[in-house]
């Protein structure tokens, strides 16, 4: 038998045994943890929370804190340049908590590569994520095209492409998901800060500015688009408002935030974004 990834990501709950577990959190409420993930939280001898690709509330934090205790929080550093993080894996049972669902990330997988090359055994528990949550909103799931990340300015550097990936899936009849940076500084280095609404707007609107300067002519305003803006999905705090971006972007929210751009809905989808219409 070949020693492919198959030898190494173990479904046994075996605790005693060294390993990875690398543990989906969902969106930090903690009815929504799943069995499995409570079980390995539990059990593993060593746990963290992996702190830099997503951001938890301080009241969902604190209700896990209280359930669980604290953990140490690794950041950019420690998970891309594993070292020590493996080496105790190698030896004790470790869990990496990771909010949202654990391969989302291409980190996450590159993690998963590296306990195969070192025949580290990985137990993956899945979490709810972003693109399951977003279907409260009403849009059809296989209506959207590739989603795209806002990302903070820096210095003079602004990339277009997440505009030029909205514009593109609204050719294409298709609805678009934006995520926003939750890095001011680039370097994964220090406790996130989710982007405001009226940030990631006017960085969309500066992006408009960009691509016309450059000879791209744009059809229409951006700012009289209709989107979604969705607010700490998943948690108790859970926001959903439907309006122009211009509107958008006058609303002031704690939290973690995404953007749904949606492309001509159909009844159904109409119907259901009335739902979250504001005046």
């Amino acid at each position: 038998m070949t020693r492919g990834a198959s030898c190494f990501m173990s479904t046994e709950k075996n605790f005693s045994t060294s390993g990875l577990w690398l543990i989906g959190l969902g969106p930090g409420n903690i009815d929504l943890l799943t069995l499995g993930a409570v079980e390995a939280i539990k059990n593993c001898k060593y746990v963290f929370i992996e702190g830099y690709t997503a951001h938890l509330q301080k009241n969902d934090l604190k209700d896990i804190q209280d359930r669980f205790g604290k953990w140490d929080i690794l950041m950019r550093g420690a998970v891309e340049k594993p070292d020590e993080l493996l080496q105790l894996a190698s030896q004790e049972s470790v869990g990496l908590v990771i909010i949202g669902d654990v391969l989302q990330a291409t980190t996450h997988i590159d993690l998963i590569l590296r306990c195969q090359k070192l025949e580290i055994p990985t137990h993956i528990i899945p979490g709810i994520s972003i693109t399951t949550l977003i279907g409260e909103v009403g849009l059809q799931a296989y209506r959207f095209g590739r989603q795209t990340t806002i990302p903070y300015s820096y210095k003079s550097y602004l990339p277009t492409s997440p505009l030029e990936v909205i514009l593109k899936n609204k050719k294409n009849n298709l609805h678009t998901l934006v995520l926003l940076d939750l890095d001011p500084t680039g370097m994964g280095e220090k406790i996130p800060q989710p982007m405001s609404p009226f940030v990631a707007i006017d960085i969309l609107k500066s992006m408009c500015e960009k691509l016309q300067s450059e000879g791209e002519p744009m059809i229409e305003d951006i700012g009289s688009w209709k989107a979604v803006l969705c607010s700490n999905l998943g948690t108790n705090n859970q926001q959903i408002k439907y309006a122009t971006l211009t509107q958008l972007s006058e609303i002031e929210l704690e939290g973690m935030h995404c953007l749904i751009v949606p492309d001509s809905p159909h009844e159904l989808e109409s119907l259901a974004l009335e739902r979250w219409e504001i005046d």
